[in-house]
């Protein structure tokens, strides 16, 4: 089954660490996308750019109100995602556990299924 895992992390908090603490934090990252390429697990992912490149499109009176930014209430924001494809709900989770956001204290990781199709396997 693939799951999607959504990574949220505070906008800017990369930039608030030390280059010790970045180039540990991206060294992590490297490594589990190596495990996860050589599992087999990795079907792909990708980092979003900055909140502020965001535009948010929603129903309005008058037809699509387009406005900038995600402007949610929350101090995370959707960040970037990884698509894996595992055996089990456990074993994504235990993927995004082992994310370094997650690991470190400093996002979270949500763990979606990814319907196939119809949907029907849910």
């Amino acid at each position: 089954m693939k799951y999607m895992l959504l990574i949220w992390n505070r906008p800017g908090f990369v930039e608030e660490l030390s280059e010790e603490e970045r180039n540990a934090i991206f060294s992590d990252v490297d490594v589990i996308m190596k495990e996860l390429t050589e599992s087999g697990e990795l079907v792909g992912g990708e980092a979003l750019a900055h909140p502020s490149q965001t535009r948010t499109v929603r129903p309005g009176a008058g037809g699509a109100e387009i406005t900038d930014g995600p402007f949610v209430e929350s101090k995370e924001q959707f960040a970037g995602y990884l698509m894996v494809d595992c055996e089990t709900p456990e074993r994504a989770a235990e993927i995004a556990a082992s994310w370094p956001d997650v690991a470190r204290g400093v996002g979270v990781l949500e763990v979606r299924p990814v319907m196939e199709q119809a949907g029907t396997e849910m």
